[in-house]
């Protein structure tokens, strides 16, 4: 089923989206997009949800099932409170991705802004997991409290900017940090460390970047060719 969305008001444009989800659409096409925000929030069924163009904030939010892949950018607050799912995007995304995430997936293949993986936390059975491919801004994994953030560093076009900015893991108390290659300890936040990436780790960082590799034809191999290294929190205590 294919949508044409361009010049509808975001408003009209979910209420669609929302008409063809009840009425059992199992793949919609959203055509000629361009910032329409809340595009897929609250949808609990697993339908494939494809965006031509660029969607507005909030993509994803409060999404329990259902799939998204946008064949551009994105903007802010992909993944929102998501508790299940997939969000793919195959260009670059913006900041606070992922905030409070308790579950399902979000793989950017680009570059990524600010605040990303704010607040994320596992939800019973529930591990949100955020990959992103590229480069990140500051506060990287900030005040995380479960689950688990990628960063590569590998698929940027700006070669020449860091891989990650300040601040990064302020305040987190939970959840596991990987990332390929060495991370910047002078801009890592004081309550945080690097760990050794186990055995266990190992096997299931490989899971994760096999779905990765997949969803964007990525040559896996190529992706594992450098070690990553894991930084979790020093202390399970928020307060320090």
């Amino acid at each position: 089923m294919k949508i044409d969305a361009k010049g509808v008001y975001y408003r009209e444009l979910n209420q669609k989206i929302r008409e063809a989800v009840a009425g059992g659409a199992e793949s919609i096409e959203l055509m000629n997009v361009n910032g329409q925000y809340f595009i897929g929030d609250g949808i609990n069924r697993p339908v494939t949800i494809t965006i031509h163009g660029v969607p507005g904030n909030d993509l994803g939010a409060f999404m329990n099932g259902a799939t998204i892949i946008v064949k551009e950018n994105g903007q802010d607050n992909i993944g929102n409170t998501m508790n299940a799912g997939k969000v793919v995007v195959h260009g670059h995304a913006g900041d606070v991705l992922g905030y409070g995430m308790r579950g399902g997936r979000v793989h950017i293949l680009k570059d990524v802004g600010y605040r990303v993986g704010i607040h994320m936390k596992s939800f019973d059975e529930n591990k949100p997991v955020l990959i992103a491919g590229g480069k990140a801004g500051d506060f990287f994994g900030e005040y995380m409290a479960g689950g688990v953030l990628i960063l590569l560093g590998m698929y940027t076009d700006d070669p020449e900017k860091p891989k990650h900015g300040f601040r990064f893991g302020t305040g987190m108390h939970g959840g596991v940090i990987y990332i390929r290659g060495a991370v910047d300890e002078t801009k890592l936040s004081r309550e945080v460390g690097i760990f050794p990436v186990t055995q266990e780790d190992q096997q299931e960082l490989e899971g994760y970047l096999k779905d990765f590799c997949k969803d964007f034809r990525l040559d896996l191999k190529e992706v594992l060719s450098e070690p990553f290294i894991k930084v979790l929190p020093k202390s399970k205590r928020p307060s320090k």
